[in-house]
């Protein structure tokens, strides 16, 4: 602050003490108030008008106005302390215009002794008093004028007008930095929001049904069954062989619902023991087992608003199985080690290459968590099934795999057609597999069919394309069933052709049918529906 020599006028006769000496505490109190006020947060609207406030009740300056430079160059209103509390108007300034105008073509600290023998003195704003002193000061970034600070001193000037110009200097220079620090802050969140948006298209893109590959009418109505259900809660639960693509459906039924902006979790159940699974599913308090340092949110716990995706639900222990009923049933659980109930709103989809059915009857797998689970059952055919979707899903793959090799990579025609004559057991993994093994191999490039290899499953050295054994496509004619005196123990036949065959031995009595194979009408009813078989009406 200013300090001038001790004058008899100087002195407050009622306390003996020098006035500036006094405004300087006075003010010195005020600063560390504005300085609390300007860290509390980091909502700039809201700081502001607190920085008003306290320089009003704590420092006498009151009438307070603080205004920022718009884009187009003008002051415009944020903040205004009037002793009636009004909203603030929405009133700007153009350069030359009043005595906020008259800061932008001049960018000064103004001190006014008496505001309204002030020519440029507009009473725009209706709220200060033409007798009362003013004090204007920029608000700096750096060498940018970003605003204004203005205030009124509460009573006629004393005399010490320049000591609390500097005083509102320094709280000017406070504004600036938390200027500064908001617009960082809004930056910063502006680019987070808009990478998040950006990401969020880039998932939607990868993961919606459109974008899938597959035009054959088993998958083209698999979309849209997933689809369907992708704007409900219904639990849902993906069937077929490994490798067809089940995880690519539930990514693409949660990034398609209503939870798409929460958790989508993943959990493979077959890859834990049964010890580690409840840990990894519902978490543990700490002490909970020998190296439960700390406690841990399970995958439940993780997923709470979006989905959980159980793979290989199948595989989990009939005592495990009845853990996960609850949590499924109810929507709570406890914690491995804890005692406190906790609920979680998470939507279930679980996948399985097993068939349920024939475990449920033989006792190793829950009756009651099978019917909890399969609510909206979608089956994945395997890819011998579906031999037409191969040349689009070949180049899908092979753009994938040219991307990560920094080329392009390009499939004849005689190669394209032996990867149709295959009958794929490891389904989409083997061909993907088929394909990066040809793109080492080839030199330029160009993939033709002397570098397409089926490798046997020990190996071993690459063996012709076995014939597909699949039954047809929904929509394609059925073949003429074989004849009903065929040897159903015939290693010759296909599973196909060995459930036809024994239908028609059992004059299409599926329970007579299915003690023909060994079976239990649950089973062979599964077959029917997994083999496309159109049953016979008498």
């Amino acid at each position: 602050m200013l300090e001038h020599a001790h004058r008899p006028k100087d002195i407050n006769p009622s306390t003996g003490y020098c006035r500036s000496h006094e405004l300087n505490q006075l003010l010195i109190a005020a600063l560390y108030a504005v300085s609390r006020a300007l860290s509390r947060s980091l909502d700039f609207g809201e700081t502001l008008n607190e920085v008003l406030r306290v320089l009003h009740e704590e420092a006498d300056l009151g009438r307070g106005l603080i205004a920022v430079v718009d884009p187009a160059g003008d002051l415009v209103l944020h903040a205004v302390h009037s002793p009636d509390g009004e909203p603030t108007p929405e009133i700007r300034y153009r350069a030359g215009e009043g005595v906020l105008g008259a800061l932008l073509e001049s960018p000064r600290t103004f001190r006014i002794a008496q505001l309204g023998a002030d020519p440029r003195f507009l009473n725009r704003l209706a709220i200060y008093r033409a007798e009362l002193p003013f004090i204007a000061v920029p608000i700096r970034i750096g060498t940018d004028l970003k605003g204004v600070l203005a205030v009124q001193p509460i009573a006629p000037d004393d005399g010490l007008l320049d000591e609390r110009a500097q005083f509102v200097e320094m709280v000017a220079n406070l504004v600036g930095q938390n200027l500064r620090l908001a617009t960082d802050v809004e930056q910063e969140k502006s680019s987070l929001v808009e990478e998040r948006d950006s990401l969020r298209r880039q998932v939607r893109r990868e993961h919606g049904f459109d974008s899938m590959v597959g035009h054959s009418a088993e998958m083209r109505r698999i979309f849209e069954q997933a689809r369907m259900v992708a704007k409900w809660n219904t639990t849902v639960l993906i069937r077929g062989e490994t490798g067809t693509g089940k995880e690519l459906i539930a990514n693409a039924i949660h990034f398609n619902s209503p939870r798409a902006r929460n958790p989508f979790v993943r959990l493979n159940c077959a890859a834990l023991p049964e010890n580690l699974l409840e840990s990894e599913l519902f978490g543990h308090e700490r002490g909970a087992f020998t190296g439960a340092t700390d406690t841990r949110k399970g995958r439940f716990e993780q997923a709470h608003g979006g989905t959980l995706f159980l793979d290989e639900i199948g595989e989990i222990s009939p005592a495990f199985q009845a853990k996960m009923l609850r949590v499924l049933q109810e929507g709570e659980f406890e914690r491995v080690g804890g005692s406190r109930t906790i609920k979680v709103d998470v939507r279930i989809i679980a996948a399985t290459h097993r068939d349920l059915e024939a475990a449920v009857d033989l006792g190793d797998f829950r009756e009651d968590l099978f019917y909890r689970l399969n609510v909206m059952p979608l089956f994945l055919p395997p890819l011998r099934e579906r031999i037409m979707d191969i040349p689009d899903i070949a180049r899908y793959l092979l753009a994938k795999i040219g991307a990560e090799q920094q080329r392009k990579l390009t499939l004849s025609d005689m190669a394209t057609r032996r990867l149709a004559s295959h009958s794929w057991p490891g389904n989409v993994r083997e061909l993907e597999n088929c394909l990066e093994r040809a793109a080492v191999l080839s030199a330029d490039g160009q993939i033709d069919v002397d570098l397409i290899q089926f490798p046997n499953a020990r190996g071993g050295a690459p063996r012709p394309p076995a014939p597909s054994s699949a039954p047809p496509a929904p929509g394609r004619p059925t073949p003429a069933a074989p004849p009903p005196d065929l040897d159903l123990d015939d290693p010759g036949l296909s599973e196909r052709e060995r459930v036809i065959a024994a239908l028609e031995q059992a004059g299409w009595v599926q329970a007579k049918a299915a003690r023909l194979l060994g079976m239990t009408p649950r089973q062979i009813a599964y077959r029917i529906q997994t083999l496309n078989i159109e049953v016979k009406q008498f």
